[in-house]
Formats: C-alpha cells, structure tokens, sequence
C-alpha cells in the first residue's frame, strides 16, 4: 500500500493505477452538489474562490456533528455522479488534482481527468464512522449556510483509499484497462 500527501503533484498522480490501494495524508477539502453549484457559478462569472483548489482533493462528503470529544461525526462517501456536472469545469479551471467518493464518474468527468491529469479515489461506502478516525481536524471554511454540505478543510492521517479512475483512464467501475 502506497502513502500520499497532498497536495498531489502531477507526478505523483501520472503514477498511479487503477486498483492501487493509498493512504492518504494531509489537507482534503469536502465539496457536495450545492457546493459544487456555488464554485462553478463563481468560475463563471469571474469571481474569486473562496479555496485554492490547484492540486488538491475534494472529498464528497458531508459530515455529521462531532460527538463529544471528536473532531468529526460520520464523514463517509456520498455518489460522485450527483458532482458530474460540475466536476470537468473544475479539473479544467481550478487545476483540482483528485476527488474522493463512491461510484462510477460520467464520460465526461473520464475525459476531464485523462485531460489534465486527475485521479477519482474511492472510499469504502457504508463506513463514515470509521473513516472519521483517519481525519485529524475539520473547520468549515466557506459557505456555513450549506451546514454539512458546507466546504470544510480536513486533514488526514492514513485515509484509506483504493484508485478507481487513474489519469490514463483505467476504471474499476468498467474494468476497462488502456
């Protein structure tokens, strides 16, 4: 099993291959549908992010509260397909390196990531409280309003992940392999 750091440099991606299991260290945003909405809508018409998103990774999560003494509640994967939309304008303008989540990604997302050089990971369904225990702080840093679809930062230690879309295109949804 390989161990990352965000960020991810192009480097590190070109080297990975579909079926290759990670952990995952250091800063991951989180970013659902809404979210998703508001970034693109800010590309669009010109405006400042509220996050550098050049060679990091979101995490399509939306955590629940924190229980007493925790950091984070339950931060498990939600559907990567419900970001589709969304997700080849913010490859291609934000420069965003990888994305975390569960399912397979649309055509055109295959092609944003091939394009310039992203990674899709997929995170284990069903297992958000177990997760937690790899994120090590979370702050909410824009859009509060969106409660647990807010953007928070996250930092991980030993994230467990396995590559399901690489940069060349090989996809575990499809068993397709270039």
């Amino acid at each position: 099993m390989l161990t990352m750091t965000t960020p991810l440099s192009a480097e590190a991606v070109l080297s990975l291959r579909a079926g290759t299991q990670i952990l995952l260290n250091g800063t991951v945003f989180t970013a659902r549908d809404a979210a998703h909405k508001r970034l693109v809508n800010a590309i669009e018409s010109s405006q400042k992010l509220p996050v550098d998103l050049r060679d990091q990774v979101l995490y399509y999560t939306g955590p629940t509260p924190a229980p007493p003494g925790k950091v984070i509640g339950s931060a498990g994967p939600t559907t990567s397909s419900r970001m589709d939309s969304f997700t080849p304008k913010l490859i291609e303008t934000t420069g965003l390196r990888g994305m975390i989540g569960k399912g397979n990604r649309s055509k055109e997302v295959v092609e944003a990531i091939k394009q310039f050089g992203a990674v899709y990971f997929a995170a284990t369904g069903g297992a958000g409280a177990l997760l937690s225990k790899c994120i090590v702080t979370a702050e909410v840093i824009c859009y509060e309003d969106l409660g647990p679809e807010a953007i928070y930062r996250l930092e991980f230690k030993d994230f467990p992940l396995t590559v399901a879309i690489d940069c060349m295109g090989n996809n575990l949804y499809e068993n397709t392999l270039v």
